[in-house]
């Protein structure tokens, strides 16, 4: 799957003579580029509301940038899923850069876990999560501030090919 793009799409019914200014409806969608994002939006609408593409316009399409897209942050994203016995709603944690990147890790993680297909996974809602309030205990455990990665097994290797000795008298020590 490409990578994915969050985008804000406002559209509405078509003005008729009941209605001459019809509601806008906003909605942010999470796709790889602006044609899906604007069938994603109708695909939403037609569940939510009733109006469809044949009924309606797109107002506007805008990407949506991350502020700070170099800062690890903790996102919580509620999602709905069919599955093969049923429909479910779940709340996961992810720790990315970006809205965009933790949906798609989510949308990867419930393809990995769950077998769930992209067309069956639903996005409700995405948001930013406070240290103190983060709940699963996987992404609890790389928040403390002492984390550290150990290297158990380093090899030293010579800088050139040429440097290399075929035979060696000892065995490497590949702990420090």
């Amino acid at each position: 799957m490409a990578r994915l793009h969050e985008y804000q799409v406002i559209g509405r019914r078509l003005p008729t003579e009941n209605e001459p200014t019809p509601k806008l409806f906003r909605m942010r969608i999470f796709a790889p580029n602006e044609v899906i994002a604007k069938s994603r939006y109708w695909y939403f609408l037609s569940k939510l509301h009733k109006a469809k593409r044949a009924s309606g316009e797109i107002v506007s399409v805008n990407e949506i940038f991350e502020a700070k897209p170099l800062n690890v942050k903790n996102f919580g994203i509620w999602l709905r899923y069919d599955s093969r016995s049923g429909t479910h709603n779940m709340y996961k944690e992810y720790r990315e850069t970006t809205r965009a990147a933790a949906v798609s890790s989510c949308y990867q993680d419930m393809a990995a876990r769950h077998r769930a297909r992209f067309s069956s996974v639903q996005i409700i809602r995405v948001a930013e999560v406070n240290t103190a309030d983060v709940r699963r205990p996987y992404i609890q455990q790389l928040i403390q501030p002492d984390l550290k990665f150990p290297l158990p097994h380093r090899i030293t290797r010579p800088a050139k090919r040429s440097d290399r000795a075929l035979i060696i008298a000892k065995r490497p020590s590949t702990f420090y």
